[in-house]
């Protein structure tokens, strides 16, 4: 699965968005960062769809631009007026080569889903590798209105009893792409998690 993270070149503060060729192109988020239509036609001459694991101003603020640039179809789990496909857990997406299941992992966000295949995963928001709080196995703040640390809590648990022993890599919305045992990472993320410490010292 070749996959560019093409927000790389942002100097202000974005999400990671995941351009993935294949038989079905597709961008996963698609961030903060205004020259990401041209990043991503460094790649491709098309995207046929955008899959949203969330809609935070981070990971959608450029959306209609990537919408309106390629003609793309969005798929979400939260309303949107131009959403296109409305995903819930359970289904079945394909992104590239591969086809991907939802999973509904609300707590950084009511609308947040993971998407995970048999060799990797998308985790958005609710699980990431590395970031400013903890490194090798961290997870979303939870700190803001209309989040719960509880309900991220058992997203996490919830994604472990999902997600194949065979995935190898993780894609999350920050921080650095993760290649391994993405299980351990998750559980790590979990143990930190269940803590119900502050995230971040001065939350």
């Amino acid at each position: 699965m070749a996959v560019h993270t093409v927000t790389d070149a942002a100097e202000s503060f974005t999400c990671n968005a995941y351009l993935v060729d294949g038989e079905v192109t597709t961008l996963v988020d698609a961030g903060a960062y205004p020259g990401v239509v041209d990043a991503i036609r460094d790649h491709v001459d098309g995207v046929e769809r955008v899959v949203l694991t969330h809609q935070h101003g981070d990971h959608v603020a450029e959306l209609d631009s990537v919408l309106d640039a390629f003609d793309a179809d969005l798929y979400a789990y939260g309303d949107h007026p131009r959403r296109a496909q409305r995903i819930e857990d359970g289904d079945s997406v394909q992104i590239g080569d591969e086809e991907f299941e939802v999973v509904y992992t609300p707590g950084h966000a009511d609308d947040h889903v993971s998407l995970v295949s048999e060799s990797a995963l998308f985790s958005g928001d609710v699980v990431v590798h590395d970031d400013g709080a903890f490194d090798d196995g961290s997870f979303g703040r939870t700190d803001m209105a209309g989040q719960s640390r509880d309900r991220l809590v058992e997203s996490i648990r919830h994604l472990l009893d999902r997600m194949p022993h065979s995935v190898e890599q993780m894609y999350s919305g920050h921080g650095g792409v993760f290649e391994g045992d993405v299980r351990e990472v998750v559980e790590r993320a979990l143990e930190r998690a269940e803590r119900r410490e502050p995230k971040y010292p001065d939350e």
